[in-house]
C-alpha cells in the first residue's frame, strides 16, 4: 500500500487537510500524518513516497483526490497540482533547516521516527561529553534567546549551573502570542521531541530534574501533539528515572495557560506557573538565580531549545557558521499579513528585509505595492521600503530602532491607514497590561487619547509633542517590554509615514 504523507499542523487543518486525509485513505492510501513543511500556500501539501522520493501535489483539495488518484498520483503521476520533490521547490529548497529538519518529515507521534532522522544524538552527546562541556558548546555556538530578547542561552545556562540550590528547572516558553508568528506552534506539532531532547539537554547542563512547557490555550494541536510526544518519550525511556539509562532523572509537564499576551514575558509566566495572576517581577533577582517557586530557573523560548540539539549532535563550529555578525545560526523567519507566499523559512541571519518580502514572501497577496512591513510582533516597528536594505539580524534592526522579536514579520500594502496601527499598538498595550506599572498602565490609556484627537484633527501638533514625550516615558519607565516596546511601532508610524498623522480635512473643521 503506497505511503501518503498529509500534515496535522494546524493551518493545513483550517485549509481542509482533514477531509483530504479521509478521502485518500478511502481510496486506498495508507495515510500518515505529519507537520507542514511551512508553505503555506501550497497548504494541504500532500506527498506521495515512491521510488525516487516523495512527490509533492498541492493545495489539494478533497474535491481533487479522485481526479488525482486516477492521474496516478500514487505512483507520483503528472497532474498541474504536481510540484515534485518538496526539496526542490525554490522556497524550501533556499532554506538552511537544521531546527525545523525535520516539520513536514516525520510521524511527530513516533519516536522511533525522530531517531531514524537524526534525533538524540544531541542528548547523547550530552551525557558523554557532561555539563560543563554542553553548556560551553552551547556558549561557543553563538546561540541567543530565539523568543525575542536575544540574550546568550550559554551564559544563561551558566548562571544556572553556578547556583546553589536543592532543585532547579527548566521553562519553555510556548506562550507565543505575536501577532504573525507560528514557529513554535509548528515545531511542537511537528516536531515535538526536538523540544523534548532541548530540554533534557538544557536538564543535564544545569543539574535541573523538571520541565515545564508553558503552552497558550490557543494552541489546541500544538498541545495535544505534545501531550502525544510526551507518552512516547516517557514509554521510550527519553524521559523518567533513568534519561537513556543514564542515571540521570529529568521530566516535563505541560500547562496551558489563560490567553494573557503579558505571560509571554518570563517572570509574569513564572507566575502563573506557581498559580498565581501572571505579573511582571523586578530583576534581579533574574530568574536563573530565583525563578520558579524561588529555586533557579532557565527561561528559554521553544525554538532556542529546539535548536540545541543540532548543536551538540553536529558541534557549536556547525552552528556558529553560519549567520551574520553576533546573530548567530538560523532564524526561522515567519512571513504573514498581506504577502503572497506565507509560511516559515529557516535560514541564516544576513538577508536583508527586502529580500525577505519582495523574493522569498512574492510581495503583497493583493498585487498593490508594500507600503509597510512589520518585524517583531505588536511591540514591533514598521519599516517602508526605504529601509528595505536593513539587514536581518539583532544589531541591523536595534540600529534603526527596530527589533526582530521572534521573527515574525508582517506585511501592508499601500491601503494600511498606520495612524490606526500606532492607536492600535496603544489599544493592544492598554488591553494585555499587567497593571502593575504606572507608565504602561496609564501611558497606554493616555495614549490612545492623544491619538484619537490627532485622528479628530485637534491641536495635531501639540497632541503630536505630546505623543512624542509620552512614549519616551514609556519606554524609559515601564517595568517589562509591553510598556517599553509599545513605542516601537507609534514612533516608526510618526517617523516613517508622518502624512497619516495630518488629517487636513478634520483639521480644517
Amino acid at each position: 500500500m503506497t505511503r501518503v504523507f498529509v500534515p496535522r499542523d494546524a493551518a493545513a487543518l483550517a485549509l481542509g487537510a482533514e477531509a483530504v486525509a479521509t478521502r485518500l485513505a478511502a481510496a486506498g492510501a495508507q495515510v500518515v500524518r505529519t507537520g507542514s513543511r511551512g508553505m503555506f500556500w501550497l497548504e494541504p501539501m500532500v506527498e506521495v513516497e515512491t521510488p525516487a522520493g516523495r512527490i509533492a501535489y498541492g493545495p489539494v483539495r478533497a474535491a481533487d483526490v479522485d481526479g488525482l488518484v486516477a492521474a496516478g498520483m500514487l505512483t507520483g503521476g503528472a497532474h498541474p497540482l504536481r510540484r515534485g520533490r518538496p526539496e526542490d521547490i525554490p522556497f524550501l529548497a533556499g532554506q538552511t533547516r537544521f531546527t525545523f529538519a525535520r516539520c513536514g518529515v516525520v510521524d511527530p507521534t513516533s519516536l522511533d521516527d525522530y531517531c531514524a532522522a537524526g534525533g538524540l544524538k544531541g542528548l547523547r552527546r550530552a551525557l558523554e561529553i557532561g555539563p560543563a562541556a554542553t553548556i560551553s558548546e552551547v556558549t561557543a555556538s553563538g546561540l541567543r534567546g530565539r523568543g525575542g530578547a536575544g540574550f546568550p542561552t550559554g551564559i544563561k545556562w551558566k548562571t544556572a549551573a553556578d547556583a546553589v540550590a536543592g532543585r532547579k528547572f527548566i521553562v519553555a516558553n510556548a506562550d507565543e502570542g505575536d501577532s504573525g508568528t507560528f514557529a513554535d506552534r509548528m515545531l511542537m506539532e511537528g516536531d515535538p521531541f526536538a523540544l523534548i531532547e532541548g530540554m533534557a539537554i538544557a536538564g543535564l547542563a544545569v543539574g535541573a530534574t523538571k520541565g515545564f512547557v508553558y503552552t497558550r490555550s490557543e494552541y489546541p494541536h500544538a498541545i495535544a501533539a505534545f501531550e502525544r510526544a510526551l507518552s512516547a518519550a516517557r514509554a521510550g525511556g527519553l524521559l523518567g528515572t533513568d534519561v537513556l539509562g543514564s542515571g540521570m532523572a529529568f521530566d516535563i509537564e505541560q500547562r496551558v495557560g489563560a490567553g494573557a499576551y503579558i505571560c509571554g514575558e518570563e517572570t509574569s509566566l513564572l507566575d502563573s506557573l506557581e498559580g498565581r495572576r501572571g505579573q511582571v517581577r523586578a530583576k534581579p533577582p533574574l530568574p536563573a538565580i530565583k525563578g520558579l517557586f524561588g529555586q533557579p530557573t532557565v527561561i528559554n523560548n521553544v525554538i532556542t531549545l529546539a535548536s540545541v540539539p543540532f548543536i551538540l549532535a553536529e558541534g557549536a563550529a556547525a552552528y556558529h557558521g553560519v549567520g551574520y555578525g553576533r546573530s548567530r545560526g538560523t532564524m526561522p523567519i515567519q512571513l504573514a499579513g498581506n504577502i503572497r507566499h506565507a509560511g516559515l523559512f529557516e535560514a541564516g541571519f544576513g538577508l536583508t528585509l527586502g529580500e525577505i518580502v519582495e523574493d522569498l514572501g512574492a510581495g503583497t497577496a493583493t498585487g498593490r505595492p508594500v507600503r509597510a512591513v512589520q518585524v517583531g510582533g505588536p511591540l514591533g516597528a514598521y519599516f517602508p521600503p526605504a529601509l528595505f536594505d536593513t539587514v536581518f539580524d539583532y544589531e541591523s534592526f536595534a540600529a534603526r530602532d527596530g527589533l526582530i522579536g521572534h521573527g515574525g514579520v508582517v506585511v501592508f500594502d499601500d491601503t494600511v491607514d498606520m495612524l490606526a496601527q500606532a492607536r492600535f499598538a496603544m489599544e493592544f498595550c492598554a488591553a494585555e497590561s499587567c497593571g502593575k506599572c504606572t507608565p504602561c498602565r496609564i501611558g497606554s490609556v493616555r495614549g490612545m487619547e492623544v491619538i484619537d484627537r490627532v485622528l479628530a484633527g485637534r491641536d495635531v501638533d501639540a497632541n503630536l509633542e505630546l505623543l512624542r514625550d509620552l512614549c519616551e516615558t514609556m519606554k524609559f519607565g515601564s517595568l517589562c517590554a509591553l510598556g517599553g516596546f509599545i513605542p516601537y511601532p507609534v514612533m516608526s508610524a510618526l517617523v516613517h509615514f508622518p502624512e497619516d498623522f495630518r488629517r487636513p480635512a478634520l483639521a480644517a473643521e
